[in-house]
């Protein structure tokens, strides 16, 4: 059976009753686990990084993920509620300190988003965590990687850090929505056979059933999808996400598709599957969606790259001949109008360097920057 993950994100908005009506409505939707996002937004933007267009206008991306810092009591009351309704407590840490606030109050899954998959930091620390666990002979904690703007040599990268033990991958587009015919499902079958682990899709796309089942025709156990209470309210992610009684569709119809398999063997099944939506949606939208199976970014995510995943910036404006400090340096996601960083994987190059001209706060670190001290 798949592993089905109802992202509630951020969506409750802080309030720990919306929280809870939305556990019980992904619950009684199907889901096997419920995500949340553990946000701060200081480990996330720089506060220049620009804005973003809303109902009631336009305001600081910053200040909006500002808005939806929790604690950790808020957490753990909905981990604790999440069990209650039988689920998994899946969660997105998003720097070093919710990473080790989300590890205290001990999660099912801890989710490693798109843009994070090269926070190098961030994970080193999760893969020690999970070394220590070895060696007090625990289960390391489960790992979900989420592949969105991401090249091949990024999710090496990554997994070389993490390991492959009690770790899966999910293929996901990161654009919101994410159009159907640029999903390319048959990438899960080659990342699987690639990387020797579980995949699946985190899907943002808005038809409850096409990316779903037909990831689940290719080969993929895992699968994510935004669910929300109404589109219309004011969560981020709200607009891309399933409502309860879709929701309960998408697990009806990939429980249906797995009893298929079950039934009649891979091979008829993934026939009779293709065949069944293509009666729905036509058979040349569902090649469509499938694919070639090569990685590679989707349209619709190439100018992300280098965006939304994960780059070094500088924190504060500093002056030529300056030693750069571990504060100095942000390992931020760029977004709007800041210009993008070099790698994380450069930070301990960065640490101690000197800079050979004056830089300002949120913009990105360049070699060209600074001279590296050999004494």
């Amino acid at each position: 059976m798949s592993l089905i993950i109802a992202e509630i994100g951020t969506s409750h908005e802080g309030s720990l009753e919306k929280a809870f009506k939305m556990i019980d409505e992904a619950a009684a939707s199907g889901a096997d686990a419920i995500k949340f996002q553990w946000v701060y937004a200081d480990e996330i933007l720089h506060p220049d990084t620009g804005y973003v267009k809303l109902p009631t206008g336009n305001i600081r991306l910053y200040d909006r993920f500002k808005q939806l810092e929790c604690n950790k009591e808020f957490y753990k009351k909905c981990l604790d509620y999440v069990h209650q309704k039988g689920c998994k407590f899946c969660c997105s840490p998003f720097g070093l300190t919710s990473l080790k606030e989300l590890l205290e109050i001990k999660p099912d899954i801890v989710k490693i988003a798109s843009p994070e998959l090269n926070h190098y930091p961030m994970l080193k620390a999760l893969a020690d965590y999970r070394e220590e666990q070895c060696k007090r002979g625990e289960t390391p904690v489960e790992v979900i990687v989420s592949s969105g703007v991401s090249k091949i040599m990024d999710i090496e990268k990554a997994l070389e850090i993490l390991g492959t033990q009690n770790v899966s991958l999910l293929h996901c587009i990161t654009s919101y929505p994410a159009p159907e015919s640029e999903y390319n499902l048959k990438v899960i079958r080659n990342l699987k056979n690639i990387f020797g682990v579980e995949c699946g899709v985190s899907d943002h796309s808005l038809d409850p059933v096409l990316v779903p089942v037909l990831s689940i025709a290719v080969g993929g156990t895992i699968i994510e999808k935004h669910i929300t209470l109404s589109r219309k309210t004011a969560g981020l992610d709200d607009p891309v996400a399933l409502e309860g009684e879709q929701f309960a569709l998408m697990c009806h119809c990939v429980h249906q598709t797995e009893a298929t398999f079950r039934h009649y063997g891979e091979e008829i099944g993934y026939k009779r599957t293709l065949d069944q939506l293509g009666e729905q949606f036509g058979s040349e939208k569902v090649v469509e969606v499938l694919g070639t199976g090569i990685k590679k970014l989707a349209p619709a995510e190439l100018a992300n790259y280098g965006r939304t995943n994960r780059s070094l910036h500088y924190m504060t404006e500093l002056k030529s001949g300056a030693v750069i400090k571990e504060s100095d340096i942000g390992v931020l996601r760029t977004e709007k109008v800041l210009t993008p960083g070099i790698s994380p994987e450069f930070l301990d190059e960065v640490i101690g360097a000197t800079l050979v001209k004056d830089v300002t706060s949120g913009s990105g670190v360049q070699f060209s920057d600074i001279v590296k001290n050999t004494l």
